[in-house]
């Protein structure tokens, strides 16, 4: 029988997304692999089928409720889904003061609100089963405020309490529910294209986050045994404070 995974939130191939996606069909997933850009996303399932594994490209937008439950339905179409990773929510920094509803209320939306339609999905597709694995892509901003993070503190603050409280209510049906707090910059394209001098100097620093490194943390969580499982790993450089 095929068992398929749901990566939502991909987008470059050198990004967290892709990764996952590679990562997950090495594990001898189908997977869809789910985001905005329908280019990004077929050249990412393109390299994933190079290797030797299996991924469908799927456009959507996680704040659409109508759009979360097609991504669903047509991943039980081709088996029960067993892995469903949410990695959609980008950095929207901002300070409080002057910021407009609408910047406030998308972050919100993207962050929490997309990760309580994937959350509602997930457990009602594999309930039944009594099986299967949800995890969610946090960040040190999920743990904390900071100056100039109001939008994108409360709203990964609200994903982690989504989270905890949906391996809480799931996990006693069989549902393996984490969180993984990536705390730092992860060096992949988006901060090397946007931010090169940044991203080069924290490089050298050794305070950019290994790609390969967080994908191993939720691997780990998808193996984990029943008897021994971990809601929340916080993952860090050897050089970032905290």
């Amino acid at each position: 029988m095929i068992k398929t995974a749901i990566v939502a939130g991909v987008g470059p191939h050198k990004g967290l997304g892709a990764v996952l996606s590679h990562r997950a069909a090495g594990e001898s997933f189908h997977v869809f692999v789910a985001g905005r850009t329908l280019e990004k996303l077929e050249a990412v399932a393109e390299a994933i089928r190079a290797e030797g594994g299996a991924a469908t490209p799927l456009v959507c937008d996680v704040t659409d409720e109508a759009q979360v439950i097609a991504l669903w339905n047509r991943a039980e179409e081709t088996g029960p889904v067993a892995l469903a990773i949410y990695n959609a929510g980008n950095n929207m920094p901002g300070k409080v003061s002057g910021m407009t509803a609408e910047y406030f209320e998308r972050c919100w939306r993207v962050c929490t609100f997309g990760a309580f339609l994937f959350a509602r999905e997930a457990s009602d597709h594999m309930s039944p089963r009594g099986e299967g694995t949800l995890l969610f892509t946090g960040a040190s901003a999920s743990m904390r405020g900071k100056e100039g993070f109001g939008a994108f503190a409360s709203a990964k603050g609200g994903l982690r309490n989504l989270a905890q409280s949906a391996a809480k209510e799931l996990g006693p049906l069989g549902i393996h529910v984490g969180h993984v707090v990536i705390d730092g910059g992860i060096s992949g394209e988006k901060l090397h294209t946007i931010m090169p001098d940044f991203a080069a100097r924290r490089e050298q620093e050794g305070r950019l986050i290994d790609l390969g490194g967080i994908a191993d943390a939720y691997v780990h969580l998808h193996r984990q045994k029943r008897s021994a499982w971990s809601f929340e790993v916080d993952i860090r450089t050897h050089a970032e404070s905290w």
